[in-house]
């Protein structure tokens, strides 16, 4: 089972319904309402998918009501903790270690190794400077975000 495989079984344990969908607006890349997750069919390989099924399955866990005018502070806000939630479950700071522990050396190598898009770590880095700072001490590494690079040090 791929990935992409693994996150799908685990929304549908967790009552997710999985569509792909033809979206009027090419810009729709996913969509979650009331259980359900449109995925766009125009979306290029599974890497794609599975970054916006973890934004959606966010939505699920994390967004109440109708959020899709982001000119509300409250619904921009319900949509970057669904993201966030996102970028924890199929990268996350114990992730990005295995990264490093895998010997990934740039942006591209750490996306292919944890299965996202590298635009996707790149928005996942932002989100995580701008939650962490500059730096964070986890499990025994200190991890610093220096837009667009990542340096980790084991201590």
């Amino acid at each position: 089972m791929n990935k992409l495989e693994q996150l799908e079984s685990e929304a549908c344990e967790d009552g997710i319904e999985i569509i792909d969908y033809t979206f009027e607006n090419p810009n729709i890349k996913g969509l979650y309402c009331d259980g359900v997750v449109g995925i766009s069919n125009n979306l290029e390989n599974s890497t794609q998918k599975r970054c916006v099924l973890a934004e959606e399955m966010g939505h699920h866990k994390t967004s109440h009501g109708d959020i899709i005018d982001l000119h509300s502070t409250t619904n921009t806000q319900q949509e970057l903790k669904a993201r966030l939630w996102g970028y924890n479950k199929i990268i996350g700071l114990a992730g990005l270690i295995k990264a490093f522990e895998n010997h990934c050396q740039n942006i591209y190598e750490t996306a292919e190794f944890l299965d996202v898009t590298p635009e996707y770590l790149l928005e996942a880095l932002k989100t995580y400077q701008s939650k962490y700072g500059n730096f964070i001490n986890f499990n025994n590494y200190l991890i610093q975000f220096n837009y667009p690079n990542i340096l980790i040090t084991k201590f």
